[in-house]
Order: C-alpha cells, then structure tokens, then sequence
C-alpha cells in the first residue's frame, strides 16, 4: 500500500531528477518551443518540495493536491496549468484515504490525464505529454518499472510525429524529428515512482 510519505518521496524523486535533466529539457524545448521548460519546470518542483516540507498533508492526495496547486502557481507556460491539472485531478480522485494502492493510483492518474487532455485539447499522437503519460498509465498495473518502460518509449515516439498541440505545431512539418520536451518530462515524473518506491525500502 502506498502512504501519504511515499508520494512525498515521489515529489521529492521527481524534483531531483527535473533537476537533473532540466538543461535536456531546456535543450529539447530550444527547437520547437520557447526554451525554457527545464527551468520553468525546475522552479515549480523546488517550490513543491518546499511546501511539502513546510505542510505534510497525511494522505496521498492531499500531497497531489498541494502540489498540483504549487505548480499551477510557479511554473510559467502551458507546464504549470497541465502538470497542476494533472496532479490535482489525481489527487481529488484519490480522496482522503490514508494509504492507496497501485490500481487506486492508476485510476487516479487517469483522471488526471483525462483533464489534462480536456485543458489542452491533446489527444494520442499529437506530440505532446499524452503519448508518455498514457501508456505509462496502461502499464502501471504491471507495476512501477512497466510504466517508466512505456512513459521513456511513449516519449522517444515522439520524435517521428508532427506537433498538432501546443508550441510546436505552429512549425508544422519543421517539429517531426525532434523529442517533445513535455513527453520527456512526463517520463521523469512516471519514472520518479520506482524511485520513491526503491527509497522507500
């Protein structure tokens, strides 16, 4: 079963490696959008991870909900509204149970990605964080490393589409043959679960 401490470490995981890999994002972001996702991504996880240190909220959504609002506020662009989006509706779906488990989790963050598709207008194959987000979700009943499997395969797919959402699609045909940065960091965030649940052992 998974705590509320658990999705803590989660963020946690998840700001380390944002942090990690925010000059690749920035770097993927350069050519079809307006490089600055690493960093604008990189301010939100470290504005989550202080307020997580500063309030612990007892359940696994609290913890989604407090930092899908930090995001919304922090972070710049489309990242901040559709990571938010992501996170809350996760959150709120969860509800105030104290520990959830693998299948709870996977529900939940399919209502997550549900608004983040509502809020963005994305679909699968648009070249967007959709194509690592939900293949990770079909997966996670398979367990953690499954779903970082699909997220880093669903994110390395998009390289051959062209971009219908979002930045990149005013290139047109100019955005096939680059990685979608939010695809990439989305990857970071499914990844960052088997993280939290190595640390936790």
């Amino acid at each position: 079963m998974l705590d509320a401490d658990f999705f803590r470490r989660w963020m946690t995981a998840a700001a380390a490696s944002v942090d990690r890999e925010a000059q690749r994002l920035t770097d993927l972001d350069s050519p079809i959008g307006d490089a600055d996702h690493g960093s604008n991504l990189q301010r939100g996880f470290t504005a989550v991870v202080a307020a997580l240190e500063k309030e612990a909220p007892p359940t696994p959504g609290g913890v989604l909900t407090l930092a899908g609002h930090q995001l919304i506020s922090t972070v710049g662009g489309a990242s901040g509204p559709l990571y938010g989006t992501l996170l809350r509706r996760a959150g709120k779906a969860l509800g105030d149970a104290a520990e959830v488990d693998t299948g709870q989790l996977a529900e939940a963050l399919r209502a997550g990605v549900d608004g983040v598709m509502t809020l963005g207008g994305a679909a699968p194959g648009d070249k967007t964080m959709i194509d690592a987000l939900l293949p990770a979700v079909d997966a996670l009943g398979d367990g953690f490393a499954a779903a970082r499997a699909a997220a880093e395969e669903g994110a390395v797919a998009t390289i051959p589409l062209q971009a219908r959402k979002g930045r990149a699609s005013y290139l047109g045909a100019r955005s096939i043959g680059h990685q979608d940065p939010g695809a990439t960091s989305s990857a970071l965030l499914i990844a960052a679960l088997e993280d939290a649940a190595e640390d936790g052992r």
